[in-house]
Formats: C-alpha cells, structure tokens, sequence
C-alpha cells in the first residue's frame, strides 16, 4: 500500500470512527431535527380560503408544533364599526355637508381575498346598515341612522379593493389615487371615509382634493395614524395590540423550542407568566379548534390616543436566560404599512429579550415566490415563522419543510 493509500485509509477510518461515537453516545441514534418536526407559527394571515374564508386546517396539522398568532378579526371589525358610530351619535346636523338626507361613505378595501379585510368590511356595513350578506365592492344595501334626531338614509356610494399597479394589496398609494377619483366623481355627496388600514387612510388623506372636515377612519393604529388623530386629521382607528401579537409570535416559538407541551405552549408568558417572570400585558386568548392565539382590538380615537403614543413596549417582556435559537421570519411584503412600520420594529425588540436570533425576510406583496425564494437554507434554523402573500399558500411552506 503507498503513502497516499494508507493516509486516506486512516482519514476514512477517523471519519468512521468519530460517526460511531456520536451515535453512541446518542444510544446510536442522531441528535438532529427535521424540518418537519420544527416549530411553525404562522402569524398576521392565517392559513384559509380566500372565497369563503374557511381555516385551511390541513396547514395548521401540519405537525404538532403548528399554531397561528394574529388578532380577532371578527372583533375588531365590530370594534371599528362601534368605533364609527359611536363618533355618528356625537355628530350634528352638519354631517350631511350637502343637506340632502343621505350619509354617504367611500370604502377602502384591503385585499378582497383576506380574512381581516372581511372581518373590517362586514363589521363597517353592518354597523351602517348597509350589510348585504357579502365582503365584496358594491354588493351593499341601504341602511338608515338618525343622527342629531334627524333620520339620514345610509349609502355605501363606492367600495373598492386598493389594488397596486404591481398587483400589491392594502396599497396607500392606490387610495391615495381612489380618493382623488371619488372626490370628483361624488363631491359633497361624501360626508364619511372609512378604511380597512391606516395605509390607506392616510393615503386618501394625501389626495389633493380631498374633501376638509370629512370624518375618515382607518385601522391599525400606526405611528403616523395616531399622530393625525392628535392633530384632528384622522377620526379614528382601532389597535390591534401589535406588541402583544408580535410577542405572542416569539413567546409561542420559544415555548415550542423549550420542549413545552400542552396548553403551556400558548399560555406560559402570554396568558400566564412563564418561568421568567414574563407575561404578555394587553388580553390575549386561545382559539383551541384553529389552533391560534388571539390578541383582542380596542378603538382609538380623540379622547384616548395619547394612551396609544410613543410607541411604548410592553414591560411585562424582559430579559429570559434561555438558550439561543434561531428563527427564519418572513413577511409577506416589505412595503406593508403595519407590518414595517409597527410589526418588525416590536419583533426586533423582543426577539433578543427571550434570546431568539431572528433573520427577516421579505417579499413584494404581490408574488408568494418574492418570500419562498428565500425561504431556504432551512436546516440552519431551529423554527419558522411564515406570513404569507395569499392566505391558501400554507401548503406552498409546509412543503418546503417535509424533509
């Protein structure tokens, strides 16, 4: 045998004999987990149908370590509409700008094919009276509301889905250009503006032409959205508690990555403080038939935002001394109002607290390949954390994960 021969032999035989100890001391089995058996925590779109807005079930078994964090939507679009009329019952005879017996609205519609954009449009109809049994632009009714001991007729005179040119949803720049049509179109007719997101109401507030005085909602409680309450421009918004969803996100993750089983995945440092101390201030709850932890909305409006400035952080969150894992994050489009601007700013801030290594990637909101592109290199990661483009792409990442 020649010298090159008899050193491979020996690396081989190295190579061999460092395997059978690991196995060993492992009771001859590999330490390693698979994708399909990590943590999974889809988060501000949940896996369902864009029709009819049924839970894609099938995503959320996908292993015992599959949940949803988000809000109730159902709730928060009866928040909003509360939200609204509560501002309608405060109002005098002036609401009617142009007299003539009808309170006409302008809506802004956030993705047609989005649970929350649903929720928002049906609690907004409904609170108005002009629900027709469905989410979608112009299919309404008209409703009636006596306002100042006056009976107005209530007329939904456009909804539309604020749609990109690059095809992106909940698009700020597309309402911006809306309300520059409806301004025209309808003139004094538009006594009221309401919006699925404060994306959009802030951008029909950018309209050259918009109508002064006009009372106009939004929904997210956005930095800037509280700010324009504060100074008179926005009537009102709703929070959806981003700091406890977001948190929610990671507290969910590290419990799953800690070996929690059973209810202790969704209540330690949520709902209950979990061994550090920690536990999520702002009302949380637990969905158990779609797997998913609920933070609940409250509406913000003159009388109440400074409670919502400043972008506090909750203190109930502080430092943990758990091992360090790793998490791959996406968010489904980059240029998203609520998600850039609240959502992954209180992610970065909470992620080192309970030690997750957070990478964040980011789509174009339009293409759900712009997010799983880069949704690779999964084996370097210890959990997932998916928000997706559409809402019936669950299968598209699980199917990423099956090895």
């Amino acid at each position: 045998m020649n010298y090159v021969s008899k050193v491979s032999h020996k690396v081989v035989l190295a190579v061999l004999t460092c395997s059978l100890l690991v196995l060993a001391s492992c009771g001859g089995k590999s330490t390693a987990t698979l994708n399909k058996d990590k943590p999974l925590v889809f988060f501000n779109r949940q896996p369902s149908d864009p029709t009819t807005g049924a839970i894609d079930m099938t995503t959320m078994n996908w292993n015992d370590k599959t949940y949803y964090v988000g809000f109730d939507a159902a709730g928060g679009g009866a928040v909003q509409g509360e939200l609204i009329m509560n501002f309608l019952a405060k109002a005098d005879a002036s609401i009617d700008r142009n007299g003539d017996g009808v309170l006409g609205y302008v809506l802004c519609i956030g993705d047609v094919g989005h649970n929350d954009s649903k929720a928002r449009t049906e609690g907004i109809r409904r609170a108005l009276g002009t629900w027709a049994g469905s989410t979608d632009p112009g299919v309404v009714q008209a409703g009636s509301l006596t306002i100042a001991g006056k009976t107005l007729k209530v007329v939904e005179l456009e909804g539309k889905a604020m749609t990109g040119t690059d095809g992106s949803t909940w698009n700020a720049n597309a309402a911006t250009e809306a309300m520059g049509g409806w301004a025209t179109k309808f003139a004094d007719q538009i006594d009221m503006v309401v919006s699925n997101n404060d994306g959009m109401a802030m951008g029909c507030l950018q309209a050259s032409n918009y109508p002064a005085g006009v009372p106009i909602f939004g929904y997210d409680a956005n930095a800037d959205a509280i700010e324009a309450i504060g100074n008179g421009k926005l009537s009102g918004t709703v929070s959806q508690n981003v700091d406890a969803q977001a948190t929610a996100t990671l507290q969910v993750l590290r419990n799953l990555l800690d070996g929690l089983t059973g209810e202790d995945v969704y209540t330690k440092g949520i709902s209950v403080a979990d061994k550090y101390g920690n536990k999520i201030t702002a009302p949380v709850q637990y969905w158990a038939d779609v797997k998913a932890v609920m933070a609940e909305n409250s509406g913000v409006n003159a009388e109440n935002w400074q409670n919502y400035s400043g972008g506090s952080r909750d203190m109930g969150i502080k430092q943990t001394q758990a091992d360090k894992k790793k998490v791959l994050l996406t968010i489904y489009n980059s240029a998203d109002n609520f998600l850039s601007s609240s959502y992954v700013p209180a992610l970065k801030y909470y992620a080192p607290l309970l030690n997750i290594d957070l990478t964040i990637v980011q789509g174009d909101g339009q293409n759900e390949s712009s997010c799983l592109d880069r949704f690779t290199n999964l084996n370097n990661f210890d959990a997932f954390a998916v928000n997706m483009v559409k809402t019936n792409s669950g299968a598209d990442y699980t199917g990423k994960l099956k090895y």
